[in-house]
């Protein structure tokens, strides 16, 4: 019997919230974030700006930062309506 097939790999998220822990207004963009990509059938991730130095340096002061397709969408606040018409366009 021949070996089953390697498992399709899950696309890559198109969506990156930078965020840290107890901040108010990260939480708010994961709630945002989530409901607009699982509505379009997307996924996130979501990188802790304190366990890395290079994002830290960069983002310290927009915290939160969304990225669609690995370029900076967003920082302070997630506009849905903004996030809904990048994700409805082809991945860049």
């Amino acid at each position: 019997m021949p070996p089953p097939p390697d498992p399709v790999p899950a696309p890559e998220p198109r969506v990156t919230l930078i965020a840290k822990p107890g901040c108010h207004l990260c939480n708010d963009a994961r709630q945002i974030i989530a409901r607009v990509t699982e509505d379009l059938g997307e996924s996130f991730d979501e990188l802790n700006i304190l366990e890395r130095p290079d994002l830290m340096e960069k983002y310290a002061e927009e915290i939160p930062v969304t990225l669609v397709d690995g370029k900076q969408h967003d920082f302070w606040r997630v506009n849905e309506a903004r996030l809904r018409a990048a994700l409805t366009q082809p991945k860049r």
